[in-house]
């Protein structure tokens, strides 16, 4: 397993526990998804270090929320540049190894935000709707050379990324959700 995160130290801590639950061989590299660049120098330290890649899971996630007429330009590039082109640069890094080896699967994290919107995620659902988008495309473009590419649109899960959220927020779409609880991780 290898695991990509710009926050090596944080990664590095997630691989040993990944490592040991699993008991397998498992690798922290740092990775900027939105890099081609650093993209690409993870996919060839992966290539020679375990000589192929079956599955790649595009995780990583920000958000920048505010109402739009408040949005800079740079919180839209900066989620749009993560969410998403780093999702088209990793699975473009995996996709001429998977052809060649007849065999991948993508998993693609997306949103409930992607297929409903969010007021103040303008940003945020634009590059999860993107995500649903980029995901079938590439499905169709692959598929003969037996490689799936899915796609999870998670509700609301505890994680880094929804610790901030305004309660009133967390309340709301508490009593849209069936189950009656937030997802957890595992879950996912």
């Amino acid at each position: 397993v290898v695991m990509g995160d710009r926050t090596i130290d944080e990664s590095t801590r997630v691989a040993e526990v990944v490592a040991e639950d699993c008991q397998c061989r498992v690798k922290a590299l740092p990775v900027d998804v939105s890099n081609p660049d650093s993209v690409n120098a993870m996919i060839e330290t992966t290539l020679k270090e375990f000589g192929r890649i079956d599955i790649l899971i595009n995780n990583a996630g920000v958000t920048r929320d505010t109402l739009i007429m408040r949005m800079s330009e740079d919180d839209w590039d900066f989620v749009l540049d993560i969410n998403l082109k780093g999702v088209w640069n990793c699975c473009k890094a995996v996709v001429r190894p998977m052809m060649k080896q007849r065999f991948g699967r993508i998993v693609n994290i997306s949103s409930v935000s992607g297929l409903a919107g969010q007021a103040g995620q303008t940003n945020y659902s634009a590059s999860k709707a993107g995500i649903i988008g980029l995901t079938k495309a590439l499905a169709r473009e692959v598929a003969s050379r037996n490689i799936t590419v899915n796609a999870v649109a998670p509700g609301f899960v505890p994680t880094a990324l929804t610790q901030d959220l305004p309660a009133e927020l967390k309340d709301g779409m508490m009593k849209l959700i069936p189950l009656g609880r937030w997802g957890a991780p595992a879950e996912v």
